[in-house]
């Protein structure tokens, strides 16, 4: 087991508050004293029985009971379970769990003045119609000793002010509960161009190194992957490629309901694996109206996500805006089995050590704030867009994974500014390629449309590498320069013209090409990382 937890304290304090949290937080298995009395002792659970039976074990125990009963449920924990004792009561109860388990005992003692504890117990004894003054609770000479517990504990925390979750925060410092640290243990991964990049298959094909997958944007981009092929919308990429990883959606994301349950379906997920913040923003029908007529000038693919962005920062008011009022992703019947705090869920991985995958959708040069107004999507779509939309800090962030195509495509129609475009016939020309296959590819994978689709714009891939301080590049369709590049395994067997290519991106982005996408395969990615 990680951890045991031994609380102390005097009546009323607050201490089923703070275990209340501890469970809450971190499951924490809870045993309380009054349970281990009921199993020793036989008796009913009647307060005064109980106490009368505590004193008499502590005499032909010498305190040891606590410790003798709670061996048993100790030896049942996992390896990574805590172990919630609530609450012992004397010095000789502590010393004898303390000789048994050592340096995985942690004893926490709350207190508070006096006043405030008198208080609070004369409000919960009316509470329960409990009779009894606090003077004669205090006046037993075992509650009157709890007191001075806090002269032996590890950890002592004044009750008088605090939420239960401000008491957590208190009482787990410096136990690793938490994370220490700011440790780099986030890999972003972002688009560096107009979208349809290809960052589907590169973060299923990265996937399986990362215990946890998390997801920001909304449905207004959807992501290929090979193998198992399935085009992902909401879901991080990599879901069903690591099975066993963790998958969060962010409070940042706008979720289309409709659409997520269909994935949580296809993919079989589970609650105890995914988990929604409470705070992401539902799309409506009613946004889907609303940007169905309006947003033909800019190619917008017309999902809803725009106006339900507006309408989150607009209805703040509680009133309706485009037809509805706010609803959060906490309060859609449909969702409630998977929302959790993601905070608290990437809290528990940077404690543990763990690597966080954080994939963003659509590109660069569609952000809100940098792309060419107003072509542009309704997020920012930058790594530290992401990161903000996510809720990790800078700080975390060990690795900017841009994902660059060597013939960057926007979406049909006046979807915006293009450096020099160009039809798929010239990509055929010259790599050899079947223009129906180009033709076949170049298609929205939610939109549908044609994609429109240009040459290789440098300064567009020195900007996007600035603004994401990307450190690694990964370039996607590489079969669109030889076809023959479909074939190869390693960047050896590339053509001589790809080569030379790849060598300019990493002078110009001033970041290692780490992945070439070869092919839309679950073989297609040559991986050259020096950081797994």
């Amino acid at each position: 087991m990680n951890f045991i937890l031994v609380l102390s304290g005097p009546v009323a304090v607050g201490k089923s508050k703070l275990a209340d949290e501890f469970i809450r937080r971190f499951d924490a298995k809870r045993i309380s004293t009054r349970q281990l009395l009921i199993e020793r002792a036989g008796t009913e659970n009647e307060r005064g029985a109980l106490i009368e039976a505590g004193k008499r074990f502590d005499v032909e125990t010498d305190g040891a009971w606590v410790q003798q009963q709670i061996q048993p449920h100790a030896a049942a924990c996992a390896e990574d379970d805590i172990l919630l004792i609530d609450s012992v009561r004397t010095q000789r109860q502590i010393e004898h769990l303390r000789s048994a388990f050592g340096d995985k005992l942690i004893h926490i003692h709350i207190t508070a003045p006096l006043s405030v504890v008198e208080r609070r117990y004369r409000k919960r004894a009316a509470a329960s119609d409990d009779r009894r003054s606090y003077d004669d609770v205090r006046s037993d000479p075992t509650e009157a000793a709890v007191w001075n517990l806090k002269d032996v504990a590890d950890v002592v925390v004044e009750n008088d002010r605090c939420e239960a979750p401000a008491l957590l925060a208190r009482a787990t410092a410096g136990l690793g509960l938490f994370p220490k640290r700011v440790e780099p243990l986030v890999d972003v991964l972002v688009g560096g161009q107009y979208g349809s990049e290809g960052k589907g298959n590169i973060c299923a094909h990265l996937a399986k190194g990362y215990k946890v997958l998390m997801r920001v944007g909304g449905p207004n981009a959807g992501h290929l992957v090979a193998d198992p092929r399935y085009k992902y919308v909401q879901l991080p990429s990599g879901t069903q490629s690591n099975p066993a990883a963790k998958i969060l959606i962010g409070a940042g994301a706008t979720i289309w309901v409709p659409q997520i349950m269909k994935e949580i379906s296809d993919c079989g997920l589970a609650p105890d694996r995914l988990t929604i913040d409470p705070q992401a923003m539902i799309i409506e029908q009613s946004d889907r109206d609303h940007e169905a007529g309006s947003l033909d000038v800019i190619g917008s693919t017309k999902q809803g996500v725009g106006a339900a962005t507006a309408r989150k920062i607009i209805g703040r008011d509680k009133e309706k805006h485009f037809g509805s009022v706010v609803r959060l992703a906490g309060d859609h019947p449909d969702l409630k089995p998977f929302i959790g705090s993601t905070l608290d869920a990437l809290d528990d991985a940077y404690a543990a050590g763990n690597l966080v995958m954080l994939e963003g959708t659509q590109g660069t040069s569609l952000s809100l704030h940098h792309g060419k107004y107003p072509y542009v999507t309704s997020r920012e779509t930058t790594a530290s867009g992401c990161l903000a939309d996510a809720g990790i800090a800078p700080g975390r962030v060990r690795r900017v994974i841009m994902v660059t195509r060597t013939y960057p495509i926007r979406v049909g129609g006046t979807s915006g500014p293009m450096a020099k475009e160009i039809d798929a016939q010239v990509i055929a020309d010259r790599s050899d390629l079947p223009v129906s296959q180009i033709d076949a590819t170049e298609v929205g994978t939610v939109s549908g449309k044609k994609r429109r689709i240009a040459e290789f714009d440098w300064d567009q891939l020195r900007r996007s590498a600035s603004l994401n301080g990307a450190t690694d590049i990964a370039l996607t369709f590489a079969d669109y320069l030889n076809a023959e590049n479909q074939n190869a395994k390693s960047v050896e067997e590339l053509s001589a013209e790809t080569k030379n290519f790849i060598e300019e991106v990493q002078r110009v982005a001033n970041a290692p090409v780490s992945l070439i996408a070869t092919r839309f395969h679950r073989d297609g990615v040559i991986d050259r990382r020096d950081w797994k």
